[in-house]
């Protein structure tokens, strides 16, 4: 363990709290970032578990002198939670809802509770939380608070500052401290009372009396108009209260604690005014501009009709998108190619006022022929829209090479009318320099997101980096505008409050920041003296390099390195199970930071680029950080960025056992197909252990696997043997190429059987190829040379074979799905192209099965017409590779079949995971979170299908429910 403090003072710190406390390398590497350019080690972690907690780390903070980092989920753009003090993570346990109270509309909720988490809960009660950010389903609210966020529906519903009702936490001496809502008789008295409390009181008062301080707030703040103004601390609000305002609300600091950025306070509680749902009858006018210029000038049209969002996509974010496999689908109403899109959203109470008010606003931008195109989005749809807007920010990572969009002036704020003069100047300042730029966010509140593509490994564009910031901070301040509309200062910008707001009210903001913490302790660096933004950064291209020898080819991405530099820090990881999806289930069951994409992409950066003399990051500290990935592949989909961890992983556990030797586990498990094709000729002397005990328990233990689990049986004969005793080797025109992969082979050869036979009786003649195992269990384990070897041979005796016309198909996912995923990267140079045809010809039965339903060769007469009620389980890697609607379309075609999806993201057996001692409990929780509980539930009467052998393992292990796959229901449907 590495203790950067004396041990007594680590001691102390573990023994005051109940939660964990971290000084390792590798927990605080992986704070070292957030989702901005900044990179600063911390001192070290620590998760409170409860607000006790909370109140014996900020004391001992303060006696010791140590600075704190409050951080939720870190999505920060500005580098609020980056920092070489003590992080203090809200996220983990402090995230519960407190209290709710429907009648007056407020909810009392802990810091680290996730937005979309509060509004699940509140949607039975028709109530939700207004300001919404498009990292709604990760970002917390005490992030939000420290940030001021606001979101897509600002017009509406403001920023987090307007809902605001009390701040609960402690200052910066340890003092327990509420801030409300008071009385002018309340405001006098607390200037009247001891301690720091009554400083902070005392100091606000003298400033906002003070001759000419109002005045000057006044004349250099940005634009009252702005809602969106977020430029350091917010004394301009203050300013237009009771008592220094006779017409103004009653006092109430929080609308200074909002946007703060944990400089001011550590909030251990926050109480929340709640709107009604929105109207029930929405839709969204996705209009499309040939220019950016004439986006800009309708979207000043669009505020007239009083839209509830008004936001822009630009034609890079539309482009990057489509190298998202998350986000390809979501592309579906774009026609053309245009250089902006406005998303615009209306709703109402009926459909009648909903239609009418959406066709009074084509009827006007058709007569002032703004826009080409005004595909109008309903129902199901919208939320499709929406994540293709909420994605842009994890899209721009796909831009190849070092040659990055980046946070600079991302977060300007202005008045609408002034967007179309603004981007005209930012787009000659960059021109000036020869760079281009991103436009994208909330053109609807003056808000735009915009984002030079620079190179921050490259002195030259380091220096650019702040020369653009300077530059762009003089042309917003000549609008008024505020250079921050929701991001926040933090690291960014913080060095450029002086010139936003003026060199006396930056004065004021030094008061009130050593009013409320006179030693610096809380979150220093952040808005005030602040240091150049240009320092600290994440990428160091300059130090010593850790050069690795790759197996996989890592072309696509420019080298191994840049694969994990992808990772643009959003966090679209950090979902919870309540959320839902599949990515990083090791997260969901564990919530430890280090278990998500992001947190396995810091670590291996960390890695591949860090000093190795100073940053101490070992071997073991990766091979930790990767221990708990199921490999489950969703990062690949589910990622904006398309950060492939599972393919980092096995890379990486290559090198690793280069450099530390295999151990036995791995050698087993990844040359299972070679010891299961020994015994096929004895299967029963394979299967002994299973009706012995003692045997069993000592050969699990032997290899390391669990001794809870049960081990699967060897099929009393190969597929293979049986294909060679009944002749499945005839060709005609309507061939079939069969994959005998070695799960299927030796494990489940009934299943393979069954679907032969479904095959053959719909029509299709059959041929399974002489091809190896898939290489699937040698890529899970990191023996990629062995893996590449076998993805070289498949694929010089499948190439010839397979057409459009005669595809592959398989029955295990994540064998037949490796054609299409990793042999593209295994594949010699000279066997390229055989690969990519092979990508196009290898499909899941499933897959297959739907596309020959589509074009009618398959129909209904063939199937029979008794009801029945499947619940399906979809393999993560169709999940992520292909589609779980082909399951649902083939198990619903049969007449009176209707097959519903079990939401249950990943099962957490994922191979040889759930076995192994190590990760046999999280594989369980995992399952436990929602597939489980599901089957568990479903009828007796319900069939149950799970196209994973390990899916079905799980779901018999777990339940003692016998999970089928689609082919074996689909054989036994036929007529």
């Amino acid at each position: 363990m590495d203790v950067p403090l004396n041990q007594l003072r680590y001691n102390e710190l573990s023994t005051l709290i109940k939660g964990e406390v971290s000084f390792r390398h590798l927990d605080r590497a992986q704070h070292a970032t957030d989702a901005s350019a900044y990179r600063e080690k911390p001192l070290g972690v620590v998760w409170p578990r409860d607000e006790k907690d909370l109140e014996s780390i900020v004391d001992f903070a303060h006696r010791n002198k140590i600075a704190l980092i409050p951080r939720g989920a870190g999505t920060s753009l500005a580098g609020q939670v980056v920092g070489s003090g003590l992080v203090v993570n809200m996220s983990k346990h402090m995230n519960n809802i407190i209290e709710l109270n429907t009648e007056e509309k407020w909810v009392m909720v802990e810091p680290g509770v996730v937005l979309d988490e509060l509004n699940k809960y509140l949607a039975p009660h028709d109530l939700f939380f207004g300001p919404e950010t498009s990292t709604s389903n990760r970002c917390t609210l005490g992030g939000m608070m420290g940030n001021n966020s606001c979101g897509s529906h600002s017009l509406i519903y403001g920023s987090t500052r307007d809902h605001l009702l009390e701040a609960h936490g402690y200052l910066a001496n340890g003092d327990e401290v509420v801030f409300k809502e008071i009385q002018n008789w309340e405001f006098e008295s607390k200037c009247q009372q001891e301690g720091l409390e009554g400083d902070i009181y005392r100091e606000i008062k003298n400033i906002l009396l003070e001759s000419g301080n109002i005045e000057e707030i006044k004349k250099e703040f940005p634009h009252k108009d702005i809602h969106r103004r977020n430029t350091g601390y917010a004394i301009d609000y203050l300013a237009q209260m009771s008592p220094f305002d006779a017409d103004g609300a009653n006092f109430n600091m929080c609308k200074l604690i909002a946007g703060s950025e944990g400089t001011l306070m550590v909030a251990n509680k926050i109480k929340l005014n709640l709107v009604a749902v929105p109207p029930k009858h929405q839709a969204l006018i996705c209009v499309h501009f040939n220019s950016l210029q004439e986006s800009l000038q309708a979207n000043i049209a669009a505020l007239k009709h009083q839209p509830r969002a008004v936001e822009l996509i630009d034609n890079k974010i539309m482009e990057l998108a489509e190298q998202s496999a998350a986000q390809q689908a979501n592309r579906f109403f774009i026609t053309g190619t245009p250089a902006a899109i406005l998303v615009i959203e209306f709703a109402q109470d009926t459909a009648v006022e909903l239609q009418k008010q959406v066709q009074t606003l084509i009827a006007d931008f058709t007569q002032q022929q703004l826009g080409y195109a005004y595909p109008i989005i309903e129902a199901e749809n919208i939320n499709k829209v929406w994540s293709l807007r909420k994605a842009g920010l994890g899209v721009l990572s796909n831009m190849k090479g070092d040659n990055l969009p980046v946070a600079v002036i991302e977060d300007t704020a202005l008045l609408p009318a002034d967007l179309p003069a603004f981007a005209n100047e930012i787009n000659t300042l960059l021109g000036k320099y020869g760079k281009d730029c991103v436009f994208y966010a909330h053109v609807g509140s003056g808000e735009l997101h915009l984002r030079p593509v620079l190179n921050l490994k490259d002195p030259a564009d380091v220096e650019l980096f702040r020369t653009i910031a300077t530059e762009t901070a003089k042309i917003v301040k000549r609008y008024g505008g505020s250079l921050s509309g929701e991001h926040g200062d933090g690291r960014l910008r913080g060095e450029f409050i002086p010139l936003m707001v003026g060199a006396s009210n930056y004065k004021l903001i030094l008061r009130i920041k050593k009013a409320f913490d006179p030693e610096e302790l809380l979150n220093p660096d952040k808005i005030v003296n602040t240091p150049s933004m240009n320092t600290s950064l994440r990428y160091r291209d300059a130090n010593s390099k850790r050069e690795i020898e790759t197996v996989f080819s890592w072309d696509d991405t420019l080298g191994i390195v840049r694969a994990a530099e992808k990772c643009s820090g959003s966090g679209d990881c950090l979902k919870s199970e309540i959320i839902g999806g599949t990515m990083c289930p090791s997260y969901m069951a564990t919530r430890d930071e280090k278990h998500t994409t992001r947190g396995r992409a810091n670590i291996l950066r960390e890695y591949f680029t860090g000093s190795i003399s100073t940053d101490k990051l070992k071997l073991e500290d990766v091979h930790e950080a990767l221990s708990l990935c199921l490999s489950c592949k969703a990062c690949k989909s589910e990622c904006p960025s398309g950060v492939d961890i599972a393919k980092l992983k096995s890379e990486f556990l290559h090198h690793y056992y280069t450099k530390k030797g295999t151990p036995l586990t791995a050698l087993m498990v990844g040359h299972m197909p070679a010891i299961n094709k020994l015994f096929s000729t004895v299967p029963w002397l394979f299967n002994l252990p299973t009706k012995i005990p003692g045997i069993k328990h000592l050969l699990l233990y032997a290899i390391g696997f669990s001794s809870k689990r049960s081990i699967p049986t060897m099929s009393s004969t190969s597929l293979k043997r049986w294909i060679r005793k009944n002749n499945v080797t005839d060709t005609s025109i309507n061939t079939v190429y069969f994959f005998a992969d070695e799960f299927t082979n030796y494990l489940d050869s009934d299943i393979g059987i069954k679907a032969i036979l479904l095959l053959q009786k719909l029509g299709y003649n059959v041929v399974v190829p002489e091809l190896l195992s898939s290489g699937r269990t040698y890529i899970s384990k990191g023996l990629l040379k062995k893996a590449k070897s076998i993805a070289n041979h498949n694929i010089r005796v499948l190439a010839p074979m397979v057409s459009a016309q005669n595809p592959i198909v398989g029955i295990e996912p994540s064998a037949i799905l490796t054609f299409r995923d990793e042999y593209l990267n295994l594949a010699n140079d000279n066997l390229l192209a055989e690969a990519r045809k092979i990508k196009k010809c290898a499909f899941t039965i499933e897959e297959f099965l739907a596309n020959e339903i589509s074009t009618g060769r398959i129909n209904k007469e063939q199937f029979t017409t008794e009801k029945r009620t499947i619940n399906f389980h979809g393999h993560c890697y169709q999940k992520a590779l292909s589609n779980t609607k082909y399951i649902k379309q083939v198990l619903s075609f049969p007449k009176n079949y209707e097959a519903h999806e079990i939401d249950s993201g990943c099962c957490g057996m994922a191979g040889s995971y759930g076995y192994e001692k190590s990760t046999y409990g999280v594989s369980m929780k995992v399952a436990e979170m929602k597939l489980l509980p599901a089957i568990r539930s479903a009828e007796q009467s319900t069939l149950l299908a799970a196209s994973g052998t390990s899916c079905r393992h799980q779901i018999k292990d777990g339940t003692d429910r016998q999970a089928q796959h689609p082919v074996e229901i689909l054989y036994e449907a036929l007529a």
